[in-house]
């Protein structure tokens, strides 16, 4: 019986790699963004609040990770009939609000970053540029 398996670890080097590309690119679309990059568990472990990003979009760049990581898929993909049943199970955690990836490395997630203050496009593609910083896997549609 196998009571043990190898798993990756995003590291805080990873996640802030993947920071400065979310800052970079948010910067180059000039939308400043609040940026929360989880670990496979939903723990923080970067995060930053550009100047002039909106604040309450703090807590949806957070939800965002935590259901990215959670259901190791890209938010805005959760069966929208559900969505209300899921934010309340989740105590008001998850979202399915676009700007959410998982980070998924060699075939794990190994985290998630959530994006929040531009639009929903704005918000995947400053998230995307997180990813390709990292060499991480992008589930696009």
């Amino acid at each position: 019986m196998v009571i043990t398996k190898p798993s990756l670890k995003l590291t805080h080097d990873g996640a802030l790699k993947a920071l400065a590309g979310a800052i970079a690119k948010a910067e180059e679309l000039n939308a400043p963004q609040n940026i929360s990059i989880v670990d496979d568990g939903g723990n923080l472990l970067a995060f930053v609040r550009m100047d002039g990003a909106k604040l309450l979009s703090r807590e949806t760049s957070m939800s965002k990770a935590i259901t990215a990581a959670s259901h190791r898929q890209p938010t805005s993909r959760l069966d929208p009939a559900n969505e209300i049943k899921l934010a309340i199970a989740g105590g008001g955690r998850l979202t399915n609000l676009e700007g959410g990836l998982p980070i998924i490395i060699a075939g794990q997630c190994v985290g998630a970053i959530g994006v929040g203050s531009g639009t929903g496009a704005q918000d995947v593609e400053v998230a995307r540029a997180a990813l390709a910083a990292i060499g991480a896997e992008d589930q696009k549609p």
